[in-house]
């Protein structure tokens, strides 16, 4: 992803602009730190292993092996891809003794997920 001065996918949610927009107020071009990120999450979600991790956790919390073995890779290969889905704010772990055990961060993966789909299968 690209390097910036901020933090990256930490934008505030004051900052970001609602793409509906109302009767009242306009749609207004989000700042440019706001489409940097959100074309650093298109990114994240432009790799196949990595949708295919994604769709893994929507049934059930899961840890890297019990991930490696739905998505047929290797562990190593695995924790790559969820550190770049971590660095996304798109899944959380929590400890369970030794084993990470990870899952969506929150319902909004789980809605672009299904969003994504229908767009593609109409």
């Amino acid at each position: 992803m690209a390097a910036r001065s901020h933090a990256g996918m930490g934008t505030s949610a004051n900052a970001c602009a609602d793409i509906e927009g109302t009767d009242h107020a306009p749609f207004e071009m989000p700042d440019e730190e706001i489409l940097y990120d959100l074309a650093d999450l298109f990114k994240i979600f432009s790799d196949t292993t990595r949708i295919k991790i994604l769709f893994a956790l929507l049934e059930r919390d899961l840890s890297v092996s019990d991930i490696a073995d739905e998505v047929s890779m290797s562990q190593s290969a695995v924790s790559h891809q969820l550190r770049i889905l971590k660095q996304g704010r798109l899944v959380k772990f929590r400890r369970d003794g030794k084993q990470a055990i990870y899952s969506l961060s929150d319902d909004h993966v789980h809605t672009m997920l299904s969003q994504g789909m229908s767009h593609i299968c109409e």
